[in-house]
């Protein structure tokens, strides 16, 4: 650091808070650490007593905290994403619509192995809402050598680390398996459960239609959703071992290539995934749907919604963070089920 007068100062790096008092009104850090000094700057410090102030001396291959910070926020940032001003050498990400949030996991790891710099995210794989925050970036010194910033742009690589895929699935049809409650012997209170779920995400449901058991039925079923050419197809029930619990054969039955049936997820082993030719997803969801906070349904729907393709592989991984542990009051998705 290097002392000047203040007078002179403009475009330099202070090397430490500078605090003005005005009494009875004001005691603060009028000044932070890092802050550029700008011409209107001027005054206000010498009306604080400050004749010469002790700045960085800014040297070739050095950045200012700010500036190494909008470096890696744009290694973050993708489409749907707003920047915010820097502050103190932060910068954060904001989403600009309601959607799918993702994280490049490995890659966002290889950055903050770098040294002297960090990028903090939430948990991807999860919703969010517009103008939600997604993450977090700064350098750790006030000022930092631009070789390590670079290095962190080579460990990011060329597509940025974090995205979000706004919902685009925006209708779907429930089958509502069960002699049961076709026969009118109960009432149906699965299907409104699902109505509400995928209204959470946009999703319009435009019909809902009992199937009774049976795999034709159910198959039936499932093709007249898949005719009306809605974007999600849900049926209800019957995904036990049960003799009558038809739902896994109709689905197939159906034409479904189906990715999975079970998945390491409590509520929600006896779940079930497919897709048709069309990419349309069907899923057959266990009864646990009906009462439970959050399910695997929970898990999968934001991933659904948005379009994303779901393997076997990827159920498979659910399997840490699988464990609800049934919270009463639930505060799904604060909390760490599926994560």
């Amino acid at each position: 650091m290097k002392l000047i007068r203040t007078e002179d100062a403009v475009g330099h790096v202070l090397c430490h808070d500078m605090t003005q008092i005005i009494k009875d009104q004001y005691k603060d850090a009028r000044f932070r650490k890092g802050h550029v000094v700008a011409r209107e700057d001027i005054p206000v410090l010498l009306s604080m007593g400050k004749e010469h102030l002790y700045v960085w001396e800014m040297t070739p291959g050095m950045l200012h905290e700010d500036d190494g910070a909008a470096r890696l926020a744009a290694l973050c940032a993708g489409e749907n994403m707003a920047l915010s001003e820097p502050k103190e050498g932060k910068i954060e990400v904001f989403a600009q619509c309601d959607g799918l949030f993702l994280v490049d996991s490995q890659r966002l790891t290889a950055v903050n192995s770098v040294g002297e710099v960090m990028i903090a995210t939430r948990h991807g794989n999860t919703a969010v809402r517009k103008g939600d925050k997604l993450a977090g970036t700064r350098v750790i010194p006030l000022i930092i050598p631009d070789e390590v910033v670079k290095r962190a742009e080579e460990a990011a690589g060329k597509e940025p680390l974090l995205s979000l895929r706004p919902w685009k699935r925006k209708t779907a049809a429930i089958v509502v398996t069960g002699s049961e409650v076709k026969k009118g012997r109960i009432q149906d209170t699965f299907s409104p459960v699902v109505v509400d779920k995928l209204a959470g995400y946009g999703v319009e449901t435009r019909s809902v239609v009992q199937s009774g058991d049976g795999v034709e039925q159910v198959a039936n079923a499932v093709n007249e959703a898949r005719a009306s050419g809605v974007d999600i197809i849900v049926c209800t029930g019957g995904m036990s071992v049960d003799p009558d619990d038809s739902t896994p054969g109709g689905i197939k039955a159906a034409g479904a290539d189906v990715v999975s049936y079970g998945a390491p997820v409590l509520p929600g082993a006896m779940f079930l995934l497919g897709y048709f030719d069309d990419s349309t997803p069907v899923m057959g969801l266990p009864g646990c749907v009906m009462y439970a906070g959050a399910t695997i349904f929970d898990l999968v729907l934001p991933k659904i919604v948005a379009d994303v393709p779901i393997s076997r592989t990827d159920l498979a991984s659910m399997g840490e963070g699988g464990l609800c542990l049934g919270c009463k009051p639930c505060r799904y998705p604060i909390c760490p089920f599926g994560k």
